[in-house]
């Protein structure tokens, strides 16, 4: 998962996307980058890194221009190096730069092609690299000194007819504008925002409207599945829908854990989503659980405190803060490699021992993904003193990998595949494991906006929206993303065969 930011403006637009990169730092912390336009010249930096890390003072002075796009990311398969980093940069036509958030399904085919008709180099493992490629493509088959909006929709247009997967990109061409656009499925997240200056009309796209809302943007609306936006240099705005049968498939896990609370994700409050989950959650537990004598509910910081703050009013138990997070240690989920991971829950949380001592906990936490956290963290509270723990998931089993941008990984890594969650419980070590419905996770997110029909929800159920995904894939992505092959492709950056599927 990543986050992308771009701003059109009539005034030097760095700082704003320095702080629009800090505002989506929980989507990506292994790398960021922000180019501007000035005049004729891009201005890049790019390096790995955390966004106050990567970008000192000498770097922000050189980074001028009223135009530009920023992006922060984590690998998934495919190599962590600053090789990989965002923006990408083609010369040719014109001059464009691109970011991207998610992942083509059709990479390795994509990549064949423009090979073959165009002759195209792809010098990394991203496909983002790919799609900028054959954006450029696109473009460069209107044989045109100038570009119109018509010819950059057309080229957006001929981007979707081939590229299959998630994608929601920001662009940026010279003497011309800045381009978004997002997936026909709506899969990855991208929000539109606009601020008025005496100057005139400032725009802003971004993963997540906290971004907008943070740099004092005016959040307007979510960019549609299939839908382009053009804004030129001169802040004209335009768009245009460009794929022929554009559907909203939202992947549901940005709600459940990867996207702030205080952001809006096509037309729904991730913290209102949230206190959803809590209140079906505890639900379920008074029909089926009532037999559990819970004397104390308590979160995984920081997710799923709103979820067990909700369970807590549902099911009349307390609520507490058992444990103390250390908010300078990353998001153990998107860490590359189990090794680290491991080494870096107990660096991250601390538990307060007169919260467990004696007691029967509720553990509650947003998922349960390879279960190397929550096997941890429920020893963690045994060695604090607690009687009994159980263990409480917003999400349902998490049986199949996610091919649309998720580092969630290998099958066989996957603690619920193949698994029931009375085995679960006895892997993690519970006294008692409980999941929440998807049925109900579903209806938490959907009653927001009752104009969502369909999530994307494959991790759950195996049903890929994008209708594109066979055993045959699955397994090549097994190769490519278990962590032993991760950690041998971080020896070898340049491995045509893996893409950094979160770019």
């Amino acid at each position: 998962m990543c986050g992308v930011v771009g701003i059109v403006g009539n005034q030097p637009i760095n700082q704003a996307l320095y702080d629009g990169l800090t505002m989506l730092q929980h989507r990506g912390q292994d790398a960021a980058g922000i180019m501007t336009i000035d005049g004729q010249t891009l201005r890049l930096r790019k390096s790995n890194g955390l966004v106050r890390d990567v970008f000192h003072t000498r770097h922000m002075r050189r980074l001028t221009g009223n135009m530009g796009i920023g992006h922060v990311r984590y690998p998934t398969a495919g190599t962590s190096s600053s090789a990989e980093a965002q923006p990408f940069y083609v010369n040719s036509p014109f001059g464009i730069a691109m970011a991207h958030n998610g992942n083509l399904t059709n990479a390795a085919a994509l990549q064949a092609a423009l090979f073959e008709k165009a002759r195209r180099h792809i010098n990394t493992s991203s496909d983002s690299e790919i799609l900028l490629n054959i954006f450029a493509y696109e473009l460069m088959e209107s044989k045109q000194l100038e570009l119109s909006k018509d010819e950059i929709f057309s080229a957006v247009a001929r981007v979707h007819e081939q590229v299959r997967g998630a994608y929601a990109v920001v662009a940026v061409i010279i003497g011309h504008g800045l381009v978004a656009f997002r997936d026909p499925h709506g899969i990855r997240p991208l929000a539109l925002g606009k601020r008025e200056t005496p100057q005139g009309t400032e725009y802003m796209v971004a993963s997540e409207s906290v971004a907008i809302d943070g740099t004092g943007f005016v959040y307007e609306r979510d960019v549609a599945p299939g839908e382009a936006i053009y804004i030129s240099e001169q802040g004209e705005f335009f768009s245009q829908q460009c794929a022929e049968q554009p559907v909203y498939n939202p992947c549901i896990f940005e709600y459940v854990y990867f996207a702030r609370p205080d952001s809006t994700i096509d037309g729904v409050s991730v913290y209102a989503s949230r206190i959803n989950m809590g209140r079906k959650l505890g639900e379920k537990i008074q029909r089926e659980y009532a037999h559990l004598d819970i004397d104390v509910i308590v979160p995984i910081p920081e997710t799923a405190c709103d979820i067990a703050l909700e369970m807590s009013r549902v099911l009349n138990i307390p609520y507490r803060q058992g444990f103390v997070k250390n908010r300078y240690i990353g998001r153990t989920f998107i860490m590359p490699g189990q090794t680290q991971r491991r080494k870096s829950v107990r660096r991250k949380l601390n538990a307060i021992r007169a919260e467990f001592k004696d007691k029967n906990v509720l553990l509650v936490d947003d998922s349960i993904v390879r279960g190397t956290t929550s096997e941890q963290i429920i020893e963690m509270a045994r060695e604090a003193g607690a009687k009994n723990v159980y263990f409480a998931s917003a999400a349902p089993e998490i049986r199949y990998p996610n091919v649309y941008g998720i580092d969630m990984p290998s099958a066989n890594e996957l603690i619920g595949f193949g698994r029931e969650a009375e085995e679960i419980s006895a892997i993690i070590k519970a006294d008692g494991l409980i999941y929440q419905d998807l049925v109900d996770l579903i209806d938490a997110v959907k009653s927001e906006n009752l104009a969502l029909e369909k999530f994307e929800t494959s991790v759950f159920n195996g049903e890929y929206v994008t209708g594109d995904i066979d055993q045959d894939y699955l397994d090549r992505l097994d190769a490519a993303r278990n962590d032993t092959a991760r950690a041998e492709d971080d020896q070898d950056s340049t491995n045509p065969e893996l893409y950094n599927e979160g770019d």
